[in-house]
């Protein structure tokens, strides 16, 4: 590298401004310089000493991608055109592309990566200065044009986005995101793109709440992305389209069976990218190849412990992918018994049929209950009930799984936050409930069974750590619908289980055991 070159790069970007900056949401995270890097390190070597290839960031926040390509193609091309301004030039307008999000991250890419307010600017490091013939357009490379929703029967026929939510003034952000609102993306700029690599917008609200309930969105970006045919696309964004997520399954079904996904960097905690930022699930990025074809070279980073292992992205016979080499040899040993899954006796969401919304919203219609006992009354577990009494509902309100009522069952909360670090208790603690009883959407019901002593039974075994290490390895966001217990097998509840009962059962290596110890948490009594 020329002194030349030395001093561009080392004047220009130190200290590093975008390290220190403070993210929009959990929805729309600036990504480190050094994430960028590892992202571009899994690029080939070669891809630096290419003048002819054209890199697309379609979701820009900060520049920070395009300014790393950058940096890596000044050193790359040194050889190639030796000329520093005339290198700069050629890099600069005819090699890195970005689409902004908005007004304000396109102004603040522009200064990320031009070094200027404006490309053609008095300061700007893609001026022309080898043979003025730099940016015409302020702009650059670097565009923002507002996008409007295209609404069919109120909905964004593009993205999904509400009407009720998005459709706002001229002068509102509308999160309308130009590269996935087209059906041709490639028209953009007119032109094929040899690399895309980014960070988008991970979710959408859709009035009815965030997380696992709002739209993801960056799984279209993906998909706009693979449509345009680049030789490699690299992104990062959450990783629970391994196993779960609204609206995910065609996605998730593409992704698992894509033998072009070549390279899988998977954060059980997406603080391990993103600096505070905590994403339920963890975060992944990955690489994608046109050209290859093969298992995917899988890097796990759960705290400071990182594994690796080359293998497909679907363990045969499963719809889901599991994280950890550990976890597909615990469950290939508990699918050699052949046993019926204890899903079979857990309901789906909303057992009793409470979960009404207002028309055309995603607005819930609180139920109506009574805080006090009446003839006929059937006892109501509601969220609070613990704190605020049970409640007491009318049969007749109850409109789904009646069956259920004069049964002994247990519930147990749907929703779980598995925390910011490992080990995890994964789900919470499930309690028995009495005949003559039923619940709201808040829980899931579990049997029906015909005494009690059965019903605490099944208590003890999902007390057990391996138990819900068979769910963690579905469950990667606070949501735990029936799905997330499918690989955990049925057992005899005639009598109560422990864990060394069940890892006897199983067969279970030293090392299985102590994963599962090492990654799930007692549970807690209260």
């Amino acid at each position: 590298m020329s002194e030349q070159t030395k001093n561009l790069l080392g004047g220009n970007y130190n200290p590093d401004v975008l390290e220190c900056l403070a993210n929009l949401s959990n929805d729309e995270v600036f990504t480190p310089p050094k994430v960028v890097n590892q992202m571009l390190d899994m690029l080939p070597p070669e891809t630096w000493n290419n003048p002819n290839l054209k890199f697309l960031d379609p979701a820009c926040k900060t520049g920070v991608f395009l300014r790393e390509i950058a940096k890596r193609l000044i050193v790359g091309l040194e050889e190639e055109i030796p000329n520093l301004n005339r290198r700069l030039d050629h890099i600069f307008k005819n090699q890195l592309y970005g689409i902004a999000i908005t007004e304000l991250t396109a102004l603040t890419s522009r200064r990320t990566l031009y070094c200027s307010k404006y490309a053609n600017g008095k300061y700007s490091v893609a001026k022309g200065y080898s043979d003025n013939t730099g940016f015409q357009d302020p702009d650059g490379n670097i565009r923002f044009v507002p996008i409007n929703h295209t609404w069919e029967n109120g909905k964004c026929k593009y993205c999904g986005a509400s009407a009720s939510q998005y459709q706002r003034a001229d002068d509102l952000e509308t999160h309308a995101y130009e590269f996935i609102h087209t059906n041709n993306p490639e028209e953009i700029f007119g032109m094929k793109f040899d690399v895309i690599i980014g960070n988008p917008p991970y979710q959408l609200s859709d009035g009815g709440g965030n997380g696992s309930s709002a739209i993801p969105i960056y799984n279209k970006f993906v998909d706009q992305a693979k449509a345009i045919k680049p030789n490699y696309l690299s992104m990062i964004i959450p990783a629970r389209w391994y196993a779960g997520g609204r609206g995910l399954d065609v996605f998730r079904n593409e992704m698992l069976n894509d033998l072009r996904i070549k390279v899988l960097h998977d954060f059980l905690q997406s603080s391990d990218c993103f600096s505070g930022v905590q994403i339920e699930g963890g975060v992944c990025y990955f690489l994608w190849d046109i050209k290859y074809s093969g298992k995917c070279y899988i890097i796990t980073h759960s705290e400071n412990d990182i594994t690796e292992s080359f293998r497909p992205l679907l363990e045969d016979g499963c719809d889901t992918f599991i994280r950890h080499t550990m976890q597909i040899n615990i469950l290939r040993k508990v699918r050699d018994k052949n046993e019926k899954p204890f899903s079979s006796i857990v309901s789906a969401n909303d057992p009793f049929g409470f979960d009404v919304r207002q028309e055309g919203s995603y607005k819930r219609v609180k139920p109506k209950y009574s805080t006090r006992g009446f003839d006929g009354a059937v006892k109501f577990y509601y969220f609070e009930w613990q704190k605020y009494g049970l409640g007491y509902v009318k049969n007749d309100d109850i409109k789904k799984n009646r069956n259920y009522i004069d049964k002994w069952k247990v519930f147990i909360s749907k929703a779980y936050g598995m925390g910011k670090t490992l080990p995890t208790q994964v789900i919470n603690k499930a309690f028995v409930v009495e005949p003559n009883s039923c619940c709201t959407e808040t829980y899931l019901s579990i049997g029906p069974f015909n005494d009690r002593n059965t019903a605490e039974n099944v208590v003890s075994y999902m007390k057990t750590k391996f138990f819900r290490m068979l769910i963690f390895m579905i469950k990667n966001t606070q949501m735990a619908m029936k799905p997330v217990y499918k690989f955990v097998p049925m057992q005899d509840f005639s009598k109560p289980w422990t864990d060394e009962e069940l890892y006897k059962k199983y067969n279970l290596s030293e090392e299985e055991i102590k994963f599962i110890e090492e990654n799930i948490a007692p549970m807690e009594d209260k």
